[in-house]
């Protein structure tokens, strides 16, 4: 995308992005093997709907095509993609990251691990998300078409 003038957007919060999902495993590791005592219970439940939101990541993954990366990448007077979840919402992508951030954690019952790395998700999303759509909606037709939509969640706005 970048032979074709494309850029890349809020890099500065990139590092620490990674940096939290590193330590998110890390932190899982240490929480289920160091520190638990006893076994832990696995869930079919839990993981089932852990199979599900990698489904869910698959179709977001599949949606966007070439368009997908981890970073901020614009590409300007590009078309938004309005295929598969983003015809719903405007980023099913971040809703499965937060579903793993609980799910894996519950599977193992690392309830520390969950809690630290849910708030860091938060933080981090809170930073990139505004940084995302205003330079979408700058530099494409994100501000219009999506402007109906959730941003987790398939809500359509009036």
């Amino acid at each position: 995308m970048k032979k074709q003038g494309a850029y890349e957007a809020g890099q500065s919060h990139y590092k620490w992005m990674v940096s939290m999902h590193a330590a998110f495993f890390a932190a899982l590791f240490t929480e289920v093997y160091v520190l638990n005592d006893g076994m832990y219970h696995f869930s079919f439940l839990l993981f089932s709907f852990f199979v599900l939101v990698q489904l869910a990541r698959i179709w977001a993954i599949s949606s966007l095509g070439k368009y997908w990366n981890t970073k901020i990448i614009v590409l300007p007077n590009a078309k938004v993609v309005l295929r598969g979840p983003y015809r719903f919402m405007k980023h099913p992508n971040y809703t499965v990251v937060a579903a793993e951030l609980v799910l894996v954690p519950l599977m193992f019952q690392a309830y520390w691990t969950l809690a630290i790395f849910s708030v860091f998700n938060l933080c981090i999303l809170a930073v990139r998300i505004p940084l995302e759509e205003q330079a979408l909606t700058n530099e494409t037709n994100y501000g219009e078409v999506m402007q109906n939509r959730g941003r987790f969640f398939p809500v359509k706005k009036p």
